[in-house]
């Protein structure tokens, strides 16, 4: 069930048992499309999931909801709202990067980190915002309203990326991505233009420089079949990281854990299980 911790932050409870871990979703999803991922470990695990400011059902903020340490700080609040003892950090794209700034922003907040393709350019100083950003091109060009949740999946479904998750997370997208017009549309609970920002901002943090005090186990995830997370670009990330693995996932994209939650839940535990153990 969903709930708040901290001011308008909506937190869902995914179930499971044992290690603790926190899902934090790319920019313009939503917590829920974890679920798929979730189902594979509750197990082991005991999931919990947000909807990042301005995404899913979460509301606006009294800061700058754009920035990157801003969303870090948002997760910080999930956990400390949760009362979390070091949980397992799990992060896609946007998110994992958050979640690298998190446990820079507070040291030994997680036992262990998985992060699939964290969006981190690997330079210092930050290059800053970047209002040509391709991403935030893009996200100004998506269509916002759709006749139905039906249309909308049909429409998700016949076109890349989209096209390529797996049926149960692009449901999930769609199913809890949208609300309810009072004409029975449905529009994106994150609207374009604020994932327009967003990307902007993927350049103006200062991840990168901090990566050496990252002190937990950290796991670098990404897609075999990504064309921007090249080996050379993974390489240059992941140097800086006093405790790093990196693993490829052959047949995946930058889309992967909803790609194929299955095979991205058994690097996890995989993870987990060697690195899972309190921190102190």
């Amino acid at each position: 069930m969903p709930g708040e911790h901290g001011p308008g932050i909506v937190v869902h409870d995914l179930g499971g048992r044992g290690i603790p871990v926190v899902l934090a979703h790319a920019t313009g999803l939503h917590g829920l499309v974890w679920r798929p991922l979730a189902d594979a470990v509750t197990e082991h695990l005991r999931c919990f999931s947000f909807d990042a400011r301005r995404h899913g059902d979460s509301r606006p903020g009294p800061g700058d909801d754009h920035a990157w340490p801003e969303m870090a700080r948002v997760a910080l609040a999930v956990i400390d709202g949760l009362g979390l003892d070091q949980p397992v950090g799990v992060g896609h794209s946007s998110g994992a990067s958050i979640l690298l700034l998190a446990e820079q922003a507070r040291p030994e907040t997680f036992r262990a980190l998985y992060c699939f393709e964290p969006v981190i350019v690997p330079v210092h100083p930050p290059l800053g915002r970047d209002r040509d950003n391709w991403l935030a091109q893009a996200a100004r060009r998506r269509r916002e309203v759709f006749a139905s949740r039906r249309e909308a999946y049909a429409h998700y479904a016949a076109k890349p990326p989209f096209s390529t998750l797996a049926p149960a997370a692009l449901a999930a997208y769609v199913d809890h991505g949208f609300h309810d017009l009072p004409d029975g549309r449905v529009q994106l609970k994150c609207h374009r233009e604020h994932e327009a920002l967003v990307h902007e901002m993927a350049t103006d943090h200062d991840a990168f420089a901090r990566l050496p005090t990252v002190g937990c186990p950290v796991l670098v995830a990404y897609g075999g079949c990504s064309e921007a997370w090249v080996p050379a670009l993974v390489e240059a990330q992941t140097a800086p990281l006093p405790d790093v693995t990196v693993e490829v996932l052959a047949g995946l994209g930058h889309l992967g854990p909803l790609e194929d939650p299955a095979a991205v839940a058994r690097s996890l535990l995989r993870f987990v299980a060697a690195h899972g153990g309190r921190r102190g």
